[in-house]
């Protein structure tokens, strides 16, 4: 059992950095207690926090009471987090991490441990996207009735504000802003689709692993179509793409190549990674990252 103080990482008390009142903030402030309390109740064996970590969650290191290596996690608490164990329980170690013991109260995950520093973006381009799009196959299964999973309809919803009053971006943004908003209220309902999606996939959310050569974590899990979880690893390290000739081009065949390779509609992919990149790229320029929001505006236009 751990008794040096725990101190959650700097990046996620910087992202976290908001109104001292509010229940993130208060969940942020119980952290240390939240974890020890965990510690003692599932005996465990703290080895270190894990540094500098994530913005939406604190990893702990640890060893179960007969000596086995685990990953202890508290998810920041919110909606988006709320059903991350629901998704890892039914996917029971088939393509992402395994949940090993779940605390409705505490929010808290006890995960095998995983390779936290080699992830898919340790592999070179085209050996990382083979990797994520198995990876990711394994992952799209049917949710059973009454599961608790939002919709990518009601996600999706959310970004639509935002969008509509994205004032601080260049005008020439404005015609792609109401593409993608026109997207949004067609896409959710033009297919009939209903897989279990991960909701955050992209390469550096794969980590090597002893069980599995690669697993998925931290999912953002969701309802819908495929194309939706396939838009992300369109825009994955996208900035490659952007450094390279003949980007246009190349934007348009990874989006044909990936539908191909996984049997997804080309122009329902395209349309997705627009509406991702656009959603994506309003909500970075609105947090400070004029620069990359307007690189992912630009990746749209290619689409």
């Amino acid at each position: 059992m751990a008794t040096a103080p725990i101190e959650p990482p700097q990046r996620l008390v910087s992202s976290l950095s908001g109104d001292p009142e509010s229940p993130v903030r208060q969940w942020l402030t119980a952290l240390p207690t939240l974890v020890q309390q965990q510690l003692a109740a599932w005996e465990l064996t703290l080895e270190r926090v894990h540094a500098p970590g994530g913005r939406s969650s604190l990893l702990a290191f640890v060893r179960q009471q007969d000596g086995t290596p685990a990953a202890l996690k508290f998810p920041v608490p919110g909606r988006v987090s709320a059903h991350e164990g629901a998704a890892l329980e039914v996917w029971d170690g088939w393509g992402a991490v395994r949940l090993l013991r779940s605390d409705e109260k505490s929010g808290a995950l006890l995960l095998e441990r995983l390779q936290g520093g080699v992830s898919l973006r340790s592999l070179p381009e085209a050996k990382a996207v083979l990797e994520a799009a198995g990876t990711v196959r394994r992952l799209w299964v049917e949710p059973a009735a009454g599961h608790p999973f939002e919709t990518l309809a009601g996600r999706t919803e959310e970004a639509v504000e935002g969008l509509r009053t994205a004032g601080a971006l260049p005008r020439a943004a404005g015609p792609l802003v109401e593409q993608a908003l026109e997207l949004r209220r067609g896409l959710p309902a033009g297919s009939g689709e209903q897989f279990l999606l991960h909701g955050a996939f992209r390469q550096g959310k794969v980590l090597a692993g002893a069980r599995a050569p690669w697993l998925a974590v931290g999912p953002s899990p969701v309802v819908g179509e495929r194309a939706y979880d396939l838009a992300a690893l369109v825009l994955d390290r996208f900035e490659d793409l952007l450094a390279g000739s003949g980007a246009a081009a190349a934007a348009r065949r990874r989006v044909a190549k990936l539908a191909d390779s996984l049997e997804v509609d080309r122009d329902r992919l395209r349309d997705w990674t627009l509406y991702r990149a656009v959603d994506t790229g309003v909500r970075e320029a609105a947090v400070g990252d004029r620069q990359r929001g307007e690189a992912l505006l630009e990746f749209a236009a290619w689409l």
